[in-house]
């Protein structure tokens, strides 16, 4: 379908236009269903690609038994579907490469990690530039222009009011970011779509990048997981229900990473003191995905203020990085923890200039003790912190002592 258009804007799109400009082969990967082939075909067929796709069990079967040859027929510009279904390909398209270095030969998707798989990422390495794909942030939805991440770097937020998110907080965290789970009318609707996605992608995706002796396990291992979001990672903790070892549930949990099902956090620290906790927490990549696995709806998890607090958590992460994976300069995420009981949800570095802290409340209030926790980070960063913030369920943006902020949820994707 030549001249495919998105429903939504893609804070990703520029730099793929960028990219294609001065690289030979460009990879987007990122979760299945999250919109690689429409970014990827949207950029790409405008200026003359053509799309090939891996899902195509014919083209599957050609490629994976001449690797070498199907390259050389391809066209001089090919957008290359799902790639990660035929690793075999990776080491012709390097060869190809090598004898013609020319930008924008290839643009490829992926629906695993390539990072997570040394033998791909290395096979490319110097010749194809990596950008990931989210599924859908919140303003991206909305059509917004969003200040947070800017801010929270600069330490500069505007007072103000607005008005409380209130049921349509849990309302959006139901809903996830897959376009195709939110062009369903109804929650029922997209729970199913949910449910149907999860059984796909280990039916599908899993089985392709590794031998797993019971596929059955996985499904229960993730609503485990949703389970558990937002909590320091616990490989006994989730290997209780089965009677499995803990290394094979460790295996697994970096199966379902590789899919983009489930995502770590890890922990920040400085050399300067050894009292962290240097665990990383675990979140599930979508919070659509995590309240299907649990069975609940936007009035269930209104009424639940503890599954709400901990996906609300993973909630802003994930649109902190969507935001993030449109910016030219990486923003790195972690969270800190120390022995002593200080943490924060989100900390975000950027380089070695900068660092910030994100705290989640599902609350309409902040107290002094939800500050706790970014002036102990503060006083750890030193001269690096730029800003500490609290985002809540409130009304007002509030400024207490140097650079630390209380910031309605709403103002994390909507323009100022």
């Amino acid at each position: 379908m030549p001249g495919t258009i998105s429903p939504y804007p893609r804070v990703l799109a520029p730099r793929l236009r960028e990219a294609i400009a001065d690289t030979p082969a460009v990879l987007v990967h990122g979760p299945r269903q999250s919109g690689k082939t429409t970014l990827a075909r949207m950029v790409g067929e405008p200026r003359g690609y053509r799309y090939v796709s891996f899902d195509d069990d014919a083209v599957l079967a050609a490629a994976r038994h001449d690797p070498v040859g199907f390259v050389a027929r391809l066209p001089a510009k090919t957008i290359l579907d799902e790639v990660q279904r035929v690793p075999e390909l990776f080491s012709a398209l390097k060869a190809a490469i090598d004898r013609r270095r020319t930008a924008g030969r290839f643009i490829l998707t992926g629906s695993a990690n390539v990072l997570l798989v040394p033998r791909l990422a290395d096979s490319l390495a110097g010749r194809m530039g990596l950008l990931r794909l989210h599924p859908l942030a919140q303003c991206e939805i909305t059509g917004a222009r969003p200040r947070f991440i800017d801010a929270v770097f600069t330490g500069h937020f505007r007072t103000g009011i607005t008005e409380r998110l209130g049921a349509d907080l849990a309302e959006r965290i139901v809903a996830g970011g897959y376009p195709a789970a939110l062009a369903r009318r109804s929650s029922g609707r997209r729970g199913a779509w949910y449910r149907d996605y999860i059984e796909t992608q280990i039916q599908r995706d899993v089985r392709d990048l590794a031998r797993v002796h019971a596929l059955n396990v996985l499904p229960r291992l993730l609503a485990v997981a949703a389970s558990h979001t937002a909590t320091l990672l616990n490989v006994a903790d989730l290997a209780g229900p089965f009677e499995l070892t803990r290394q094979t549930i460790h295996d697994y949990v970096t199966l379902l990473e590789r899919v983009f099902l489930i995502d770590r956090l890890p922990a920040w620290h400085t050399n300067h003191l050894a009292r962290f906790v240097k665990r990383s927490k675990l979140h599930m990549g979508d919070t659509g995905v995590a309240c299907a696995l649990l069975g609940m709806d936007a009035p269930a998890l209104d009424r639940d203020r503890t599954a709400i607090g901990s996906l609300l958590e993973t909630f802003v992460l994930q649109e902190l990085r969507r935001q993030a994976s449109g910016r030219p300069s990486p923003v790195d995420f972690f969270h800190f923890r120390d022995r002593d009981d200080f943490e924060v949800d989100i900390v975000m570095e950027r380089g070695q200039a900068a660092v910030a802290g994100v705290e989640v409340k599902a609350a309409a209030t902040v107290t002094e003790r939800d500050l706790r926790g970014l002036r102990k980070l503060r006083a750890v960063a030193g001269s690096r912190f730029t800003a500490g913030v609290v985002l809540y369920d409130g009304t007002a943006t509030i400024k207490f002592d140097d650079n630390l902020f209380a910031v309605p949820l709403r103002s994390l994707w909507e323009a100022p």
